[in-house]
């Protein structure tokens, strides 16, 4: 599935970040710049799958790429994490969006099928819980999140996780199981050793639908990346997370300073080397996406690296191109 991102209007939208990375020095692999960046002639095309929460930045990138060069052709998919690994262990695509990081039965089948890799970080996110704006919710504990969310649960009303709450029943809306966003909730919010959430939601690949399932239903909740919270923060409430140090609200700051725990992760993007060294679309793609990393992730609304997780990013990189 091939959607456009809702953060980045293709005309105006990307025009405008091209001006931004042209005035910052931004112009690099696949640019025809004669001042600054890399001249290129690259042409061909390039397969990226994966994470609908990396998506935005993907996509991203290969708009701003096709205007620099419109010879380098670049599909981004939406299949979530696991649905990504799937077709980049079978040597179907490129590169792997990723919201979490590649599983041990994932690396097993990529090892049987010969497909050698490199991780790139490319931002940060903080998974958010979002509810009807009229619930009269504005926190809840991790405890609560994962009585709420923990397989087998049997809350069905707001006042079964506090009698203060209202007498509302819930609604509950949230990412399907190829999902990056669920396998993180299920591993790193709840730890279940089954290594699942309850199964009695309404369960979407496409995170806009859950935001339109949340805004739409009278007590709903659910969750998926921070950025479609930002998009859709008129028709929706967050709620701050307290992990024992108080309600913690998300935001890049919070993500950034370690404060909104245990929600904020890494997001990925994973690289065939052979697809790298042999196909020049490839490189120039992966190119102009790390050196304008910054710059794409804040505005397809993530939270940008910091200097230090750059700089491993961009040697992870430049390790990989020798």
């Amino acid at each position: 599935m091939k959607r456009t991102s809702h953060r980045w209007a293709i005309g105006s939208g990307a025009a405008v970040l091209a001006l931004t990375l042209a005035a910052c020095g931004g112009a690099d692999a696949g640019s025809t710049s004669s001042e600054g960046g890399e001249s290129s002639s690259a042409s061909g095309s390039v397969a990226v799958d994966g994470s609908s929460t990396v998506f935005p930045m993907s996509n991203a990138a290969a708009e701003l790429l096709s205007e620099e060069n419109p010879d380098v052709q670049v599909s981004v998919g939406e299949s979530g994490t696991g649905g990504g690994f799937e077709k980049f262990c079978a040597g179907e695509t490129d590169i792997s969006n990723a919201s979490r990081p590649i599983e041990e039965d994932e690396v097993a089948i990529c090892e049987e099928n010969g497909v050698e890799y490199t991780e790139l970080q490319v931002a940060t996110d903080a998974l958010t819980l979002v509810v009807h704006p009229d619930l009269a919710v504005d926190c809840l504990t991790t405890e609560q999140v994962v009585e709420l969310w923990g397989p087998g649960s049997e809350v069905t009303n707001w006042q079964d996780l506090d009698p203060s709450f209202p007498d509302q029943e819930i609604a509950l809306f949230g990412p399907g199981t190829d999902s990056g966003t669920y396998d993180y909730m299920a591993n790193d919010v709840i730890g279940d050793e089954s290594e699942a959430t309850r199964d009695d939601y309404e369960a979407s690949e496409n995170d806009n639908v859950l935001v339109q399932g949340v805004a739409g239903t009278e007590g709903a909740t659910g969750y998926f990346g921070f950025s479609y919270y930002e998009e859709n923060q008129d028709s929706l409430k967050a709620l701050a997370i307290d992990d024992g140090n108080g309600c913690v609200e998300p935001s890049a700051d919070t993500a950034r300073a370690g404060e909104y725990t245990p929600l904020a992760r890494p997001l990925f993007i994973y690289v065939n080397n052979a697809s790298l060294a042999d196909n020049e679309a490839v490189k120039a793609y992966v190119d102009f996406y790390i050196e304008n990393l910054a710059t794409i992730a804040e505005g397809a609304q993530f939270i940008a690296l910091d200097d230090a997780s750059y700089e491993e990013t961009k040697s992870a990189l430049a390790e990989l191109e020798g």
